[in-house]
């Protein structure tokens, strides 16, 4: 199939695999790295209506499938990883990483300390409105831009968007480009020291040594950890795993993990399939469990293998 003239790269049945955190999955039709906004927008503008289009980060939620995605994926590169401060507020191309991002606005006094323990990049954390210790990117997010499927670049506010517990309104193949946030002010010393003790608690309680894809399910209690001392844990996800019995269960080479029981890793050699078949079988445990139904906060893309 023909594809439009693009300045960036794009490449047919590339294997994504190596482009996600879990380290599985099948080729994608194509894969394609724009070298900007305006190569982006004219690329999808030209592109077939018919072929679908998908937007990914860095992949740090994501496991695609072991037949691979019938799509033309979308991965963000060097010309939209900028980060820059103006007054209060922060803009940062969707291809910023959030611990980058975090980091940038504590040295000028500003502070999205939430974002710095997040895995992943800027377009994501807007797409699934991510969160930590009881803030939440809709808590700071000004607006959004993005590319829509028909090549038009649009400004989106929070309210646009309907931003919700790990969820959005972005309609199917739009891509975000940018977001720009207002940060509370704050003495930089001190949001360094708050953002290396999130650190330390992370890694004291989650396997960030593994390949995982952070946590696998959404909280039942529809809130992520709040990080204060009268936080609950009856309606964790790691709290009703534990007691449908699923901590450590394993199948092929995918593991949900001792040490931290929402965490879904891969031990070496596990494919699309043992991973997902492993969350289905947790949630299949502790619906029996506690008639509890888990949603997949991991997003799981792509046609299974023949």
């Amino acid at each position: 199939m023909r594809m439009p003239e693009t300045r960036g790269k794009l490449t047919e049945k590339r294997p994504l695999s190596d482009l996600t955190w879990l380290r599985v999955g099948g080729p994608a039709d194509w894969l394609f790295q724009p070298a900007d906004i305006d190569d982006l927008a004219g690329f999808l503008a030209a592109l077939d209506r018919d072929i679908a289009v998908f937007p990914m980060g860095v992949g740090s939620n994501l496991i695609v499938r072991d037949g691979g995605l019938r799509a033309v994926v979308i991965r963000l590169g060097r010309g939209f990883n900028g980060i820059a401060i103006e007054g209060r507020r922060v803009i940062a191309g969707a291809a910023a990483l959030d611990a980058h991002v975090a980091r940038k606005a504590a040295e000028a006094g500003l502070d999205l300390t939430f974002l710095r323990t997040i895995p992943g990049a800027i377009g994501g954390a807007v797409r699934m409105n991510a969160g930590c210790y009881g803030v939440y990117t809709a808590d700071r997010l000004v607006a959004a831009r993005a590319v829509t499927r028909e090549g038009e670049v649009v400004t989106l506010s929070a309210d646009d968007l309907d931003l919700r517990y790990r969820q959005s309104a972005l309609p199917e193949g739009w891509v975000i480009v940018e977001a720009t946030f207002e940060a509370p002010e704050g003495d930089p010393e001190a949001l360094e020291a708050r953002m290396a003790a999130q650190l330390r608690k992370r890694d004291e309680t989650q396997p960030t040594k593994e390949r995982s894809a952070g946590s696998t399910f959404r909280n039942p209690a529809g809130f992520s950890s709040t990080g204060r001392a009268d936080d609950v844990h009856d309606l964790k996800a790691w709290k009703v795993i534990d007691e449908a019995g699923m901590r450590g269960a394993r199948r092929g080479g995918a593991q949900m993990s001792e040490m931290h029981s929402n965490f879904l890793i891969n031990t070496g050699d596990a494919s699309a399939a043992d991973l997902e078949g492993l969350g289905e079988e947790v949630r299949k445990r502790v619906f029996q469990s506690s008639g509890i139904e888990l949603h997949w906060e991991i997003m799981r893309v792509g046609e299974t293998a023949p």
